[in-house]
């Protein structure tokens, strides 16, 4: 039986990486949590925990079970399984890859002996330590770049500029409560229209642009977090594909298995 690769979440970034692995003819498996909080929606795999299933530029992920994860694979889709804590580790499964694209910067609670190859996306991650390989997330002239010591660059907390504009582009919820959305990812907001609300507290739009990514309406969000994305360029066909930094770390992954022959053989045969 062909090996297969865990992806431990499923938001944009690691459904960047597992498209790409998909497309290269690898076996996929993502695992998540029972309610995922991803802003860019549109393109992350972790969305089929509520619907189901999701297709992301031609490629369906799908809701599984442990019983169902080698028929869904078969199928030429990608199984979404709820397993926050990875006990699917623990199956029969022929599991030989384990990347946790989780951004949590902070170690996994698995050791290096846990699969043949274990790769962190991102800071939190030590090399030879608690995963075998890290990838840097951060923008820059080392994105993507594959540490087999140390670990990645630091989270500067700031996101990419996009013609001029860094922070206001990070919409954040303004109160606690429930997510009420008056619009959909996609649609274009004007500077002062309202895009959501929380607990009765407007969040309006910094400027004009497109919704290039937002929480899920109706889950409770906390006061401050990161619940959407404004796009300025204000190009709606940008809020469904997979962003260039998703498709870089997912060719770094790709490197580092292609670095291990006799996981090549496993994955390939």
């Amino acid at each position: 039986m062909t090996s297969i690769i865990l992806i431990r979440g499923g938001g944009d970034l690691a459904s960047g990486i597992a498209y790409r692995l998909h497309k290269a003819g690898l076996k996929v498996l993502i695992t998540e949590i029972a309610r995922p909080l991803s802003v860019r929606r549109k393109v992350s795999f972790c969305e089929a925990v509520y619907d189901d299933e999701i297709t992301i530029e031609g490629i369906t992920g799908r809701l599984a079970t442990p019983e169902t994860i080698l028929s869904i694979l078969d199928d030429g889709e990608i199984p979404v399984l709820v397993d926050p804590d990875l006990t699917i580790l623990n199956s029969q499964l022929p599991i030989s890859v384990l990347v946790d694209a989780t951004l949590r910067k902070r170690p996994p609670e698995t050791g290096l002996d846990t699969v043949k190859l274990s790769i962190g996306i991102g800071p939190g991650f030590t090399a030879a330590k608690d995963v075998h390989a890290v990838i840097e997330s951060n923008r820059g002239h080392t994105l993507g770049r594959v540490y087999w010591q140390g670990s990645a660059l630091a989270d500067t907390g700031i996101p990419e500029q996009v013609l001029g504009i860094r922070a206001e582009r990070v919409l954040r919820a303004p109160a606690d409560g429930k997510l009420i959305a008056h619009g959909d990812i996609g649609d274009h907001f004007d500077k002062g229209d309202t895009i959501a609300e929380v607990n009765d507290s407007p969040l309006k739009a910094p400027f004009n642009g497109s919704l290039r990514g937002l929480i899920r309406p109706g889950l409770i969000v906390k006061k401050g977090l990161k619940i959407g994305d404004l796009d300025p360029r204000d190009d709606p066909r940008y809020c469904t594909m997979i962003s260039d930094k998703a498709l870089t770390l997912g060719g770094s992954v790709l490197e580092a298995i292609l670095s291990r022959e006799e996981i090549r053989k496993e994955l390939w045969s």
